[in-house]
């Protein structure tokens, strides 16, 4: 158990480091908390492999619609798969320098597996999503129902 709450501090503190490098705007202290060859989806399915297209992407937003931004969001949950291997949820959002904080239709869901190296943990992989939780019940919602059971029968039939 002591290995794991050493394990769940020191990946809390590579988040905080990637944290403060988005609010530094730092693309290269962002990037370097990747794997070299990690996996990173981007909110709207841009996949990134490797460090170097990490930085590359994040230099450009952070000299462009990310300039000036910073992250807000908690760790949900630590697992680790192995002593070596975690997996983490938390939730997240860019907030723009004149926000307090961020709007709702900001707010992300990400995953991150992390691998611990002689030097320490890093990212291998990094998956993040947009908070859209599907409508339930209204006439807009039983409208496309019907419609959607309507279509799914005609091609069947056919």
């Amino acid at each position: 158990m002591g290995e794991r709450t050493e394990g769940e501090i020191r990946i809390g503190e590579l988040i905080g480091r990637a944290t403060q490098a988005w609010a530094d705007n730092d693309a290269a202290a962002y990037a370097a908390e990747f794997a070299e060859d990690s996996d990173y989806v981007a909110f709207d399915g841009t996949l990134l492999r490797g460090r170097k297209a990490n930085r590359e992407l994040h230099a450009g937003l952070f000299d462009g619609v990310l300039f000036g931004t910073r992250l807000e969001g908690e760790i949900e949950s630590i697992r680790f798969v192995t002593d070596d291997i975690a997996v983490v949820h938390g939730t997240g959002a860019v907030v723009f320098a004149w926000q307090r904080e961020a709007s709702k239709g900001r707010r992300s869901r990400n995953t991150w597996v992390l691998h611990r190296t002689a030097g320490g943990w890093e990212v291998t992989a990094f998956h993040n999503t947009r908070v859209r939780p599907v409508p339930s019940g209204g006439l807009i919602v039983d409208l496309f129902s019907r419609y959607v059971r309507w279509r799914t029968d005609r091609a069947r039939a056919n």
